[in-house]
């Protein structure tokens, strides 16, 4: 990631849709990555559950609330497919366990939101 201090910042990841329990969001969370043991040890940020209202990246060194971020990363569905899109931290959790951040899509092109519904939908927590 860039400089925290940076308006506008990057975030790359590779995630696969796996089924999470409903929470008191907005929208319903799906965890990704479950496939690796230790993927701390190889990747500093990553996406690890999305919803069709955002992302929580897994980070040690979270960005502060209200910063823009430009996101990037890959997600496994038939293939492996990109999503792009805009956002901003909304939430911030620094506890050791679950360090990262909540980001909200303020912009998605329309594959990548083609992407996140069709996540959501085999999860089964869709719309």
């Amino acid at each position: 990631m860039s400089d925290p201090q940076s308006s506008e910042n990057t975030v790359m990841s590779h995630s696969g849709p796996h089924e999470r329990a409903l929470d008191n969001r907005q929208h319903r969370r799906v965890l990704v990555n479950q496939e690796f043991e230790c993927i701390e040890d190889y990747i500093a940020e990553y996406v690890s559950n999305i919803s069709q209202g955002g992302v929580f990246i897994r980070s040690k060194n979270p960005l502060p609330q209200g910063t823009r971020v430009t996101l990037q990363f890959s997600v496994i569905l038939d293939d492996i497919e990109e999503v792009t899109g805009e956002g901003e931290v909304v939430r911030v959790n620094e506890s050791p366990e679950n360090s990262g951040m909540g980001v909200a899509f303020t912009r998605l092109d329309a594959r990548s939101k083609e992407l996140i519904d069709e996540i959501c939908l085999r999860a089964g927590v869709a719309f």
